[in-house]
């Protein structure tokens, strides 16, 4: 019974990674120092998400400036386009999350 068990464990970091990594390559952020830093799977998803928020915010801060003669049409779309970049990644990796946990569920026990 062990191995749906190291299945479904190595399911959920081989998930969690992929989102950190698709989350920080979106958002332009290093990636952390060590793999085995112990971080959980919750404060992960939440700075995934945290990095798309702030894709969000500079796209936002681009159109502002834009609009008082700061930034360039270029920044503006070079700015929407990765924001937009970020959130198809967030989707893509939410949707796999979902279908790992679905297919986690109709493991035997």
């Amino acid at each position: 019974m062990s191995i749906p068990v190291s299945a479904a464990a190595s399911a959920y970091g081989n998930a969690a990674r992929l989102i950190d990594d698709s989350a920080r390559a979106a958002a332009g952020v290093a990636a952390p120092p060590a793999a085995g830093a112990g971080e959980d799977f919750a404060s992960m998803l939440s700075q995934a998400v945290q990095g798309v928020a702030d894709a969000g915010d500079r796209s936002d801060q681009v159109a502002i400036d834009m609009l008082e003669g700061n930034a360039s049409v270029v920044d503006m779309v070079t700015a929407v386009a990765e924001t937009e970049l970020a959130v198809e990644t967030m989707v893509t990796v939410r949707d796999k999350v979902i279908s790992a946990y679905q297919e986690i569920m109709r493991m035997p026990i």
